[in-house]
């Protein structure tokens, strides 16, 4: 007995063991870095260098309505980047790889932090090639800022001025269904962000203007069209949020 012990103590410490090499042969974490402007500038120029599977987090802080705008130039046409939206550790809004088009610039749905994902295509990256490079990022155009709680409730101390159940599609959806959403209103007369969150835990973010939408935080086109008191907005092929006014403009 104490022999068959000894064997699933030694097999158990193996597979510890084996898991962790495998953690740790994993690509690492991408580095980050603030971008700051510097002061009456709205844009900033980084030069750097990257190496194999390293990349890094240009990390610039913008707001709802601001525009975006990035540029990159690379020493080899192997070195890409991607925008992911405030809180996203790996969902891009953009990708250079997909497009083909190291440039990017689009209006914002939403307050925070925003990431711009330096790094070499996975090829380059498993031939530890090496990259110079050059990183435009600029922000532009007026914020739409929140209403104040004075104005409008905030919902249990959230950011939230409302929360409700919408019909949806979300991401990776296979049907219909109700999804969770909170709304960050920006005015009354239909300007907000709203965040729908599907049973999958991902977040799509949509910003109306005057009751419009004009800006998401997916790679995916989008589209719209109304019914009665409802938007429906559909992005790519799959995603479907309807939209009633009452939770734009609080009723």
């Amino acid at each position: 007995m104490r022999t068959r012990y000894v064997q699933a103590c030694a097999a158990a410490a193996s597979f510890v063991l084996f898991t962790h090499a495998i953690a740790a042969d994993g690509p690492p974490s991408p580095r980050q870095e603030r971008v700051n402007f510097a002061k009456g500038a709205s844009s900033a120029t980084i030069k750097g260098a990257i190496k194999g599977d390293a990349t890094t987090d240009y990390r610039v802080r913008a707001a709802a309505g601001q525009k975006l705008d990035v540029r990159l130039d690379g020493g080899t046409t192997m070195i890409e980047f991607n925008v992911l939206p405030p809180g996203s550790k790996d969902v891009a809004m953009y990708s250079s790889n997909m497009t083909g088009n190291r440039v990017y610039s689009g209006v914002l749905p939403a307050d925070g932090d925003y990431a711009v994902r330096v790094f070499l295509t996975r090829p380059a990256a498993r031939r530890g090639e090496s990259s110079r490079f050059t990183l435009s990022v600029g922000v532009s155009g007026q914020a739409l800022a929140p209403l104040p709680a004075s104005q409008d409730a905030k919902v249990g101390g959230s950011a939230y001025h409302a929360t409700a159940q919408v019909n949806c599609v979300p991401p990776y959806a296979s049907a219909a269904t109700q999804c969770d959403t909170g709304v960050i209103r920006r005015s009354r007369d239909g300007t907000a962000t709203v965040e729908v969150r599907g049973k999958n835990n991902l977040v799509r973010r949509l910003l109306f203007v005057q009751g419009k939408p004009i800006a998401s935080d997916a790679t995916d086109p989008f589209t719209s069209t109304r019914k009665g008191d409802v938007t429906t907005v559909k992005v790519g092929s799959d995603e479907r949020y309807d939209i009633p006014d009452a939770l734009l403009t609080g009723g």
